[in-house]
């Protein structure tokens, strides 16, 4: 259906005041006087046909033109129809004067609307004069139906006539260049259907001798299909040597309107499917990230309670294992978490820039899944790893030191429970009841010498608690057999220190008693106790296990041992006085003849043993050296992997902060255009990512340093933890830097920004951009400018490209400094705007961080000079292919729009409740309103 009320709008605002030339006019008049008979026959059925296609939408038609028209009321409303506007109230007297007056009110209204009636009176119509009233019908038709048709700065008939020829062009037979002969064969009527909807018309079955088939045949398509009455006769026009122009126009001027309307609705139909299609793709990506977003946390809750189990384990065994297994986690499991946490963020970064450029909201990911929760449970992993990391090596180093501990308290308890065997049953003998004087004269130096000893154990006894106690503290796992084994040595030390002193009491009565003694005995027990305690103890030293961290310790346990064999000759002279005095005594015995009944009465060390005991000593010292050299030769093998991981270190390190310092520069020197920038960016990722083998190498050799279990490194300030986190920074990095170029383009291209726009928007921010980088990592942070705005920097930039804060307008004025800036903020009191810039500053920072990021700064600019689609342009669309109604049917959605995008329509559309509201009736106001985030979709 033709839409007459907009053309009269046009009009009625300020189109044209007067539609046509008088002399033209007046030469159609003139020419109309001489009408040829054919030519009246079929402008009397044409503007019939033509008038009664409007009157039937007010439920009426007329049969004869100038009979029916006569009395002005049908004429009036045949105005009204067309033109939307209501008429002054017709009278409805059935006199002349009646007739006359509302045919003049009726030509009053044309002559209105800009058309100068020249030699067309009411008298003439209410008389029924045919040639005035087919004029003033023919003055109707073109003033409502083509004066307002316009092809390419040409309207009116010129502008139909055009069109028709463009529409027709491309098939054979047709050449339309007027409004008579040219559609006598009525191919050009076939081609107009056809172009718009061929499927209605088979065009190869049409010949061009055959004019009245097809001239029919159009006429009943047309009628039928498109709403377009039958105005003319197929004979009249094959009849007529030159069919009449004006109702050749008037029936081609039904076809403009009626495709047109169809163009509209293509024309709406697109927009809509382009709004549709945006959002389902951002649909898609919301429900990507929101998966990859719940899997990644999902992951980390999963793995955090096993970082933070801190079960301890009893061997050195299981803890090996436990950390195999978490270098495995190091190694295959996490990497791959890494990649998807990156991808995530730029995934996030791209999905909100697509939304900035279609104008729709920001996306709001479900609650816990934002990047700052997904980052900060990151950290929490991270923190969790680096504690179970330190807790498993402190672990192993308390295992290996209950081990160590263990062990000398086995071989110390070994040699007490030795040393004590029998004593017990030697302090407690009642031998000096019968004994004589000299006998209990030895006796009592043997207690003596025993009491020396039992000094001499006391630091031993004393070891053993010390280091039961220090087990217990370490939580050992066998600290109950432990507690029990040193139980029982102290109490059995008790109870031999209460038996010493029974024995020496009962000694001390019977000395009075005894007289002689043999002196010799007695110095040889005095120097062999102590001299065999050095010797135990130093079998017991030289037996001792150690345990080191680093070539210094263990060359002082070298030093220690060297010392100790330098006092071996003194000792062995100490030896030899000892088995002098035992000689001494045989040879005094045997000079005087006396028998010796026993060994020395005031010891049992004899010579022998002290012998044995020192020969033992002299095996253990070459046996202590090679321990010692072997452990000297593993702590240098071990500071040669301190070495090499160092000089790996020290490369790899610098070589990341250098990267990340490089990556800075790239992202502010802007080099070249977006698209060359972005090209240089991976090709440095690629040359980045091919650095890999180094920190792989890196890694093997921490790998054989943890299993040295080399706890420090003095060589370097680096530790393969701290690489790891800048390695991973730099590739998220550059990975970042790579997506805000990419952002960049696409804003660019979705917003018909030009190349030296940004550039110079680029060189505006980059000059404000003065203040450093503060913040982020105390060890890979990029040593630039901040890639930031604070707000007078902000407003200073704005100021430079010509944006003008107090009214709100980008007069190009030239480009302005910061000092030039700050002249002006004094010139003006600092009143530039502050209303307006508080507002821009709520657009570009919306959390009110007090800074304003380069994407920001970008979407605020190209939001200011471009457009973008809206919720009105999709309603108005919507409006159009609902033939103006305010609701849309599911019938009419299907028919205009592709098949998935009309059933996406109908699943959200809400039923129409207005008052003109239809079963099935859907609102496309508020469906359209949410698609742009101003209510629920």
């Amino acid at each position: 259906m033709v839409d007459y009320h907009a053309s009269n709008n046009q009009a009625s605002s300020g189109g044209p005041a007067v539609y046509m030339d008088p002399r033209e006019q007046e030469n159609d008049w003139d020419r109309d006087l001489l009408l040829d008979p054919a030519w009246e026959k079929q402008q009397r059925k044409t503007f019939t046909a033509w008038c009664n296609s409007h009157l039937r939408k007010a439920g009426t038609q007329i049969e004869n033109i100038e009979e029916d028209f006569r009395d002005g009321l049908k004429l009036m409303l045949l105005l009204e129809v067309i033109s939307g506007e209501r008429l002054p109230k017709p009278e409805r007297g059935k006199m002349r004067v009646h007739k006359i007056n509302n045919v003049n009110k009726a030509l009053d209204y044309i002559a209105s609307k800009g058309v100068k009636l020249v030699s067309i009176g009411a008298e003439e119509i209410v008389d029924g004069n045919a040639k005035m009233t087919l004029g003033m019908i023919w003055t109707i038709i073109l003033r409502f139906a083509i004066q307002d048709i316009s092809v390419e700065e040409t309207s009116a008939k010129e502008g139909l006539l055009l069109w028709c020829q463009r529409k027709t062009a491309p098939y054979k037979n047709v050449n339309v260049q007027n409004f008579h002969i040219s559609w006598k064969d009525g191919l050009a009527f076939n081609a107009l259907i056809h172009r718009h909807r061929p499927e209605l018309i088979d065009y190869d079955k049409l010949r061009k001798d055959d004019p009245l088939t097809n001239l029919n045949n159009a006429f009943e398509v047309a009628e039928k299909y498109l709403d377009i009455p039958k105005m003319m006769d197929a004979e009249d026009i094959v009849n007529t040597a030159r069919p009449d122009e004006k109702a050749i126009m008037t029936y081609v001027s039904s076809f403009y309107h009626a495709f047109s309307g169809a163009q509209k609705a293509e024309t709406a139909a697109n927009r809509i499917c382009k709004v549709l299609a945006v959002n389902q793709e951002n649909e898609h990506l919301m429900e990507d990230y929101e998966k990859l977003a719940s899997d990644l946390l999902e992951w980390i809750r999963r793995t955090i309670p096993w970082l933070e189990n801190r079960a301890p384990e009893k061997t050195m065994a299981e803890m090996q294992q436990k950390l195999e297994d978490f270098r495995g986690y190091r190694r295959v499991h996490k990497p791959p978490k890494v990649q998807e946490k990156c991808q995530l963020e730029i995934n996030f970064n791209t999905l909100q820039t697509k939304l900035r450029l279609s104008n729709r909201p920001a996306f709001m990911p479900s609650e816990g899944r934002m990047v700052s929760d997904i980052n900060g449970s990151w950290h929490n992993l991270e923190g969790a790893e680096k504690g179970y990391e330190e807790w498993m090596l402190n672990e192993i180093r308390r295992l290996e030191r209950l081990d160590h501990l263990a062990e000398k308290f086995r071989q110390k308890a070994t040699i007490h429970e030795s040393w004590t065997d029998g004593k017990e049953a030697m302090l407690t003998q009642k031998d000096y009841e019968t004994a004589s004087l000299s006998e209990v004269k030895a006796l009592l130096r043997k207690h003596e010498a025993f009491e020396s000893d039992l000094a001499a154990h006391q630091d031993r006894v004393e070891q053993i608690a010390a280091i039961a106690q220090e087990l217990n503290e370490l939580d050992y796992y066998d600290s109950p057999s432990v507690n029990a084994r040193c139980q029982k040595i102290c109490e059995q030390w008790d109870a031999l220190g209460s038996l010493t002193q029974s024995r020496r009491e009962s000694l001390e009565r019977t000395e009075k008693q005894l007289e002689s003694i043999d002196e010799l005995y007695l110095e040889y027990a005095k120097r062999a106790a102590p001299f065999n305690n050095w010797m135990e103890g130093a079998m017991e030293d030289l037996q001792d296990m150690f345990i080191v961290h680093n070539i210094e310790e263990i060359q002082g346990l070298i030093t220690a041992h060297e010392q100790f064999k330098s006092t071996l000759p003194e000792a062995n002279k100490e030896r030899e006085a000892i088995q002098a005095i035992q000689a001494e005594v045989q040879k005094i015995a045997q000079y005087n003849g006396i028998k010796l009944s026993g060994g020395n009465p005031y010891t049992t060390i004899t010579p022998k043993s002290i012998d044995d005991k020192w020969h033992k000593v002299e095996q253990l010292v070459p046996q202590r050296d090679r321990a010692l050299q072997e452990e000297l030769a593993k702590q240098q093998s071990n500071d040669h992997l301190r070495r090499k991981f160092a000089t790996q270190a020290n490369i790899v390190g610098p070589w990341i902060q250098t990267k990340m310092e490089e990556i800075g520069r790239i992202s502010i020197e802007m080099n070249g255009t977006l698209e060359d920038q972005l090209v240089n960016l991976r090709e440095y990722e690629q040359s980045i990512i091919e650095y890999k083998p180094n920190i792989d190498q890196l890694e093997g050799d921490h790998q054989l340093i943890q299993e040295a279990l080399i706890f420090d490194n003095k060589y370097t300030a680096y530790t393969m933890e701290h690489l790891r986190v800048g390695w991973e920074q730099l590739l998220t990095t550059i990975a970042r830097t790579i997506n805000e170029i990419e952002n960049q383009i696409l804003t660019r291209d979705a917003k018909g920004i030009s190349q030296e726009q940004l550039h110079e928007y680029r060189t505006s921010f980059n000059h404000f951009d003065k203040k450093g980088n503060s913040g982020g990592s105390k060890a890979w942070t990029r040593l630039d400018h901040s890639g930031a705005l604070m707000a007078e920097e902000f407003k200073a930039c704005l100021i430079s490209l010509g944006y003008d804060v107090e009214n709100n307008k980008a007069k190009r004025t030239g480009q302005m400094d910061m000092d030039n800036y700050r002249a002006l903020l004094v010139a003006t009191g600092n009143s530039l705007g502050d209303a307006e810039f508080a507002r821009i500053m709520g657009i570009v920072d919306p959390n009110n961080s007090g800074a304003v990021t380069f994407q920001a700064f970008i979407d605020f600019m190209s939001r200011e000079t471009t457009d973008t689609d809206t919720a009105d342009q999709v309603i108005a669309s919507f409006k159009i292919l609902a033939a103006d109604k305010n609701f849309i049917t599911a019938e009419e959605l299907r028919r205009e729009l592709p098949p998935d995008q009309a059933e996406y329509c109908i699943a959200r559309m809400a039923p129409y409740s207005g008052p003109d509201a239809k079963p099935g009736a859907l609102d496309y106001m508020s469906f359209s309103t949410a698609l742009y985030g101003e209510s629920d979709l």
